[in-house]
């Protein structure tokens, strides 16, 4: 079958593998649409952490926002999965320790993480393995579009959730990348009163997010939470200084370097600073909200190309056609 192959920093390759074998307790999943991401940009240009640490190495497939359908199982219990369209978890525990019994497996120091993390394959391929705990069936209402935007809008529904918003709270988003503006869909479907801080704005004010701000030009406002998805080392210091005393800061943005935050005023103002890695725990709560139409994030997809056009997406390079939505969309089949 055909796959991208980061060689790399800076060169990859469409090449000829092996198909995938389904093992027991894994599917084979015919890929139909597969996202590119921020992190595949740093493993394409070698900044990607795990690239320093052993925890990736080059050549290696990436790809963990997908959706496709299900043509071959492993175990003939699971034989029920045939022919479904899914997607999945990116993050796979290893079943058995603390973490993972309890429900954290997107914490399992042993993970496994699709198309990121010790060498699992990912989705810029034809077929891609799955175990099948890691599978979410779509409903006919999400189409393959929304199904690779699944991964992407839990991370960014989780960092909602930790914001823990109600119906007429102020929130401030940091970064209107694709998290940024799926943060600002799922807190808009909340009911608050969605801000968002960046640099260009045109897009974000298209999307119907009026109050778009630039560090120049925004209000003196009492934010009762602020989401940083943003990849600025400077903003987690600011969220902080911005939200309201008591309030919550959520950060999911990682940045190229150290982000210096003073303790201190999260004690002094009594703030509530959360974490948030994956989407693991949102997945399903994600495709309900697609389904039922509450969040629409097709239009933050600006074009989706062939395989063949991988090298020049990871490369940064876009067609002046494809205006400014943040996300490309890739047919591994194609």
């Amino acid at each position: 079958m055909r796959a991208f192959v980061i060689t790399g920093p800076g060169q990859g390759v469409v090449r000829d593998v092996p198909p995938p074998a389904a093992r027991a307790g894994e599917v084979v999943v015919d890929v139909d649409r597969a996202g590119v991401c921020g992190t595949d940009l740093e493993f394409f240009s070698g900044e990607m952490a795990y690239l320093h640490s052993g925890e990736a190495s080059y050549p290696m497939r990436i790809g963990h926002e997908w959706s496709g359908v299900v043509t071959a199982v492993g175990s003939a219990g699971d034989e029920a999965w045939l022919g479904r369209r899914v997607t999945g978890d990116t993050m796979l525990g290893c079943g058995h320790c603390a973490r993972c019994t309890s429900g954290r497996q997107h914490l399992c120091a042993d993970r496994h993480e699709i198309g990121v993390r010790r060498g699992w394959p990912g989705a810029l391929a034809a077929q891609l393995p799955v175990p099948v705990s890691a599978l979410h069936e779509l409903p006919p209402e999400v189409d393959a579009t929304l199904g690779a935007l699944v991964e992407p809008g839990a991370n960014a529904l989780r960092a909602v959730l930790a914001a823990q918003l109600v119906p007429g709270a102020r929130v401030l988003i940091m970064g209107p990348g694709t998290i940024g503006l799926l943060a600002a869909s799922f807190a808009a479907a909340a009911g608050a009163e969605v801000h968002v801080l960046g640099l260009s704005l045109d897009f974000t004010r298209s999307l119907g997010f009026t109050h778009a701000w630039t560090a120049d030009t925004l209000p003196e406002l009492p934010f009762d939470a602020v989401v940083d998805c943003s990849t600025a080392s400077t903003l987690p210091a600011r969220a902080i200084d911005l939200v309201e005393p008591g309030g919550r800061v959520v950060f999911i943005g990682i940045a190229e370097q150290p982000s210096l935050a003073d303790t201190r005023r999260l004690a002094l103002k009594d703030v509530t600073a959360v974490g948030v890695l994956s989407g693991s725990g949102a997945l399903a709560q994600t495709i309900s909200a697609y389904a039922a139409g509450a969040v629409d994030p097709r239009p933050l997809v600006a074009a989706t190309v062939t395989l063949d056009d991988a090298v020049a997406v990871l490369s940064g390079r876009r067609a002046p056609a494809w205006g400014p939505a943040p996300k490309i969309h890739i047919t591994p089949a194609s």
